[in-house]
C-alpha cells in the first residue's frame, strides 16, 4: 500500500512539473506552431531517468521505495509520452506530414540522447 502512495505522490507531483515547465515553454515562444513543451518536457525527462538511474546503480543512492516514487511515480507523471502520440497522431490525420515525422524522429533521437547523456553524465561524479 505504501508503494501505491509514493507512485501517487511522485505522479502528483511529476504532473504538475510537467504542467508547469510546459506553460512556461510555451510562454516564451508565444504561439509556437509546434509542441515543444511536450519534446522539452519528454527529453528532460529522459535525460533525468538516464542520470538517476546511473546513479543509482553506481552509487546505490536510492532504495527501492524512492526508485519507485522517482522512476514510476514522479518521472511516469512528469513525462508526456502519451501527449506526444497524440500530437504525431494529430499533426499526421491534419495531413501535415512533415510535422508528424519531424516531432516523432526529434523525440526518439533527442530522448533516447538524453537517455544517453544523462547515464554517462552520472558516470563522471
Amino acid at each position: 500500500m505504501f508503494k501505491l502512495f509514493l507512485v501517487g505522490l511522485g505522479g502528483f507531483l511529476g504532473s504538475i512539473l510537467r504542467y508547469v515547465t510546459s506553460g512556461f515553454i510555451l510562454r516564451i515562444l508565444e504561439k509556437p506552431y509546434f509542441p515543444y513543451g511536450t519534446l522539452v518536457v519528454n527529453i528532460l525527462g529522459c535525460f533525468l531517468i538516464g542520470f538517476l538511474s546511473g546513479l543509482s546503480e553506481s552509487k546505490q543512492l536510492f532504495n527501492p521505495e524512492t526508485r519507485t516514487f522517482i522512476f514510476i511515480g514522479f518521472l511516469g507523471g512528469f513525462t508526456t509520452f502519451s501527449t506526444f502520440g497524440y500530437e504525431v497522431f494529430n499533426f499526421a490525420r491534419d495531413g501535415q506530414l512533415l510535422s508528424s515525422l519531424s516531432n516523432l524522429v526529434l523525440h526518439m533521437v533527442l530522448g533516447i540522447g538524453g537517455v544517453w547523456f544523462g547515464y554517462s553524465m552520472s558516470k563522471l561524479i
